[in-house]
């Protein structure tokens, strides 16, 4: 479904990530891990669009989407949701979820789908997004991403900021996504949550792929376990 091909990009002439190569299958839940610095996030720029190559090309269902605006890599079925989240604060839980969906109009069904996946939500639907607890702004933001009904979900840090109880909840939503048959690619510093529910990892040190592997590979491998996991 999609397929990263030596992918350098960066700020201000000076590359962050480096000759970056990795594919995500449909189907899929694949991770990205790292450190804090590693470059998680200006990778999933480059690939969703809001950020310039300076090298490589990245292809989405059999199309070359290097360059391309990014309105039209949504329309072709790539939703991001950033670690920040970007949600509208001064509007409702209801009017964020339609704005998903924009330019079209929100789809009964998908919107039903939503809600059942994110019942928190469904308690809150004239609360101002703004005023949401953290966990329940990440469900906001994953459901407003939803609402374009994608193809791939990309998400950069999904537990950024959330309590360890909440980000297990946020983690068990996203296992239900995958189950639905949704393709997901998401980068982690909560590695043992994102390691339970994805397929396959790439470890990011330094701006470059490090590491690969299935889940259960990486899992056991002396390096992730000591520098991921805690275990020496």
């Amino acid at each position: 479904m999609l397929e990263v091909e030596g992918v350098s990009a960066g700020y201000q002439g000076s590359d962050v990530v480096r000759d970056v190569s990795f594919r995500v299958d449909e189907g899929e839940t694949v991770i990205i891990i790292g450190s804090n610095g590693a470059g998680k996030t200006t990778l999933f720029r480059a690939v969703c669009g809001l950020l310039p190559l300076s090298a490589g090309r990245v292809t989405f269902l059999g199309e070359d989407i290097t360059g391309m605006p990014v309105q039209r890599v949504v329309r072709r079925g790539l939703a991001f949701v950033p670690a920040e989240r970007h949600l509208f604060p001064h509007m409702t839980v209801e009017e964020n979820l339609a704005l998903g969906a924009y330019p079209d109009r929100p789809d009964p069904e998908i919107r039903n789908t939503v809600l059942e996946l994110f019942p928190r939500l469904a308690e809150r639907l004239r609360q101002l997004a703004g005023t949401m607890s953290g966990g329940e702004q990440q469900m906001l933001a994953v459901g407003r991403a939803l609402m374009s009904h994608p193809r791939l979900l990309v998400l950069d840090e999904p537990t950024t900021g959330l309590a360890p109880i909440v980000a297990r909840s946020a983690y068990t939503a996203l296992g239900r996504l995958r189950d639905r048959g949704l393709t997901i690619l998401v980068a982690e510093q909560q590695v043992p949550l994102a390691l339970a529910v994805s397929d396959r990892g790439y470890v990011l040190e330094n701006g470059a792929i490090g590491l690969t592997g299935t889940s259960p590979e990486l899992a056991s491998d002396p390096r992730v376990r000591s520098a991921y996991l805690g275990v020496i």
